[in-house]
């Protein structure tokens, strides 16, 4: 069974940072494209940054110049380091990889449990 597993949420004071790491475990022939979303309270969940299996990385505006997406595909670990963070970024950020199982396996969704970031004034 493959699972996610997100931590190095916290509370942080604005202009502070913080470094989110998330692992692939379980039954994994393949991982595909990463990514890390957020979710604040009252609102969608979305997108921050992705990765893709070979370290091309796209980040949304609010990322932009701050974050930095990482990934390690020997260890099958991403990480999320995020620098001047601002109240506004204060939510719960969620993992997501799209995984194959096996050899010519199709490619599933998979998120974690999500880690609680809060940014403070």
């Amino acid at each position: 069974q493959v699972q996610l597993v997100e931590s190095g949420g916290g509370l942080v004071q604005a202009g502070g940072s913080l470094r989110l790491s998330c692992v692939v475990t379980g039954n994994v022939f393949i991982v595909g494209g990463m990514g890390w979303y957020r979710q604040a309270p009252g609102k969608q969940r979305d997108l921050v940054a992705d990765i893709t299996s070979d370290g091309n990385a796209l980040y949304k505006e609010p990322a932009k110049g701050r974050f930095t997406i990482s990934r390690d595909n020997d260890k099958n670990t991403m990480t999320l380091q995020m620098d001047s963070l601002k109240p506004e970024d204060t939510a719960v950020y969620y993992c997501n990889a799209k995984i194959s199982a096996y050899p010519y396996g199709d490619y599933d969704d998979y998120w974690g449990q999500g880690t609680l970031v809060t940014v403070s004034v």
